[in-house]
C-alpha cells in the first residue's frame, strides 16, 4: 500500500464507531447448503468472531445486515455477540437511517463490508466501504478497501484488525 493511500485510510479508520456487514460473500464464501426441508448449513469463519470480539473491546458497534432470512445468521450473530442482527432486508440503505438514528451516529463514522449489488446503495453513503478480493467489479469501485481475502476466508477479521491498526495509532 503506498504512503498516500494509507494516510487516507488512517483517517478514515480512525472514525469509524460502528462496523456493519453483510453475511453471504463475507462471513461466509457465498456457499448455501439445503435439504428438501430448506437451508441447513452455512460455513463461518471462526477468525471474523474474534474480529467482533475486539471491535467490542475497543467500543466500536458490530450489526450484522443481510437480504436473507436466515436462523442460521441469527443464530451466528448471537454467538459472536453482534450489537444487533437484521434478516431479511431488501434495502439495506432504508435501514442505515434508523441504525444511524438510534446509535446517535453518523453514516461518516460506519464501515459497511459487502460484496454485491444489493449492498452497492448503502456503501455509497457510509464513510468507510470495504469489499473482499471476490467482491463484485461494481463494488470494487466505490470501495475504500479491497481485502486480501476472499468472502469466507476471514475478511471481516482482516477489516476490523485495519480498522483497530490505524484506531491505535
Amino acid at each position: 500500500m503506498n504512503k498516500r493511500k494509507s494516510s487516507i485510510l488512517k483517517k478514515i479508520c480512525k472514525k469509524i464507531e460502528m462496523v456493519i456487514t453483510d453475511v453471504d460473500g463475507i462471513l461466509t464464501d457465498g456457499g448455501m447448503y439445503y435439504s428438501e426441508k430448506g437451508e441447513l448449513l452455512k460455513k463461518f469463519n471462526t477468525r471474523d468472531g474474534m474480529g467482533f470480539e475486539l471491535l467490542k473491546k475497543n467500543q466500536i458497534y458490530t450489526i450484522i445486515l443481510t437480504r436473507e432470512k436466515s436462523q442460521i445468521v441469527v443464530s451466528r450473530a448471537k454467538k459472536i455477540k453482534a450489537d444487533e442482527c437484521f434478516i431479511g432486508v431488501l434495502k439495506k440503505e432504508n435501514k442505515l437511517k434508523e441504525i444511524c438514528k438510534k446509535y446517535n451516529i453518523s453514516p461518516n463514522n460506519i464501515a459497511y463490508i459487502g460484496d454485491d449489488v444489493n449492498d452497492k446503495e448503502i456503501m455509497k453513503l457510509v464513510g468507510f466501504p470495504a469489499t473482499c478480493k471476490d467482491g463484485i467489479s461494481e463494488i470494487k469501485k466505490i470501495s475504500k478497501y479491497i481485502a486480501e481475502l476472499k468472502g469466507g476466508e476471514g475478511v471481516f477479521r482482516e477489516i476490523a484488525d485495519l480498522i483497530l491498526s490505524y484506531k491505535s495509532q
